[in-house]
Parts: C-alpha cells; sequence; structure tokens
C-alpha cells in the first residue's frame, strides 16, 4: 500500500546543500526501514543512507558519511545534504522495505556543478 514519491533534486554548486524528500502514502510508513540510494550514469546503484523505524539507528555511505544526514517524520522521509560534490552526481532513489515487501520511487535527479 505505502507508495514513495521523491522531491527536492536539481543543480546545486559545488560545497551547496540540497534536501531530498521522499512522501510516503500509507498507513503502514511506520513500520518501513527506509534508505536511500544513487545511481550515477554507467555505474550500479550504491547505498547512501538508511534509517530505522524508530528513526533513531542510523546508517551512512563511507562516501556520505559526516556529509549527508537522514531522518524521518510521520509521512515523509528526508536526506539532508551538505558539502555537496561532483561525484554526488546521481538519480537519488527512495526505498522502503518492511519484511518481504520492498518499495522504490521513481527517483530525483541531483547535479553538482564545479
Amino acid at each position: 500500500q505505502v507508495q514513495l514519491v521523491e522531491s527536492g533534486g536539481g543543480l546545486v554548486q559545488a560545497g551547496g546543500s540540497l534536501r531530498l524528500s521522499c512522501a510516503a502514502s500509507g498507513r503502514t510508513f511506520s513500520s518501513y526501514h527506509m534508505g536511500w540510494f544513487r545511481q550515477a550514469p554507467g555505474k550500479e546503484r550504491e547505498f547512501v543512507a538508511s534509517i530505522s523505524t524508530s528513526g533513531t539507528n542510523t546508517v551512512y555511505a563511507d562516501s556520505v558519511k559526516g556529509r549527508f544526514t537522514v531522518s524521518r517524520d510521520n509521512t515523509k522521509f528526508y536526506l539532508q545534504m551538505t558539502m555537496l560534490k561532483p561525484d554526488d552526481t546521481a538519480v537519488y532513489y527512495c526505498h522502503g522495505n518492511y519484511g518481504r515487501v520492498s518499495i522504490w520511487g521513481q527517483g530525483t535527479q541531483v547535479t553538482v556543478s564545479s
């Protein structure tokens, strides 16, 4: 029942900040473990960050640790990105899983210019 829609992507200069949002519908959102993934052209999709259902346990990829922050509230899931680098350029995807259920958003483009 849960559906995910990303927003907030765009063009930003290196060193800048951007906040991505993942809007969730459905009454079981709070039960989903949420994560952000990204995929650059010609590369495999990679893990960025995740957050537990409680919102207290977070995990970050080494490439973004200390720069990105993941959070969630009742109906939205966020990725606050700071100190952006050109290498962060990718399509960012919101993902949620609950047991055997796996849900993906459509993705939002983030482009970091030098």
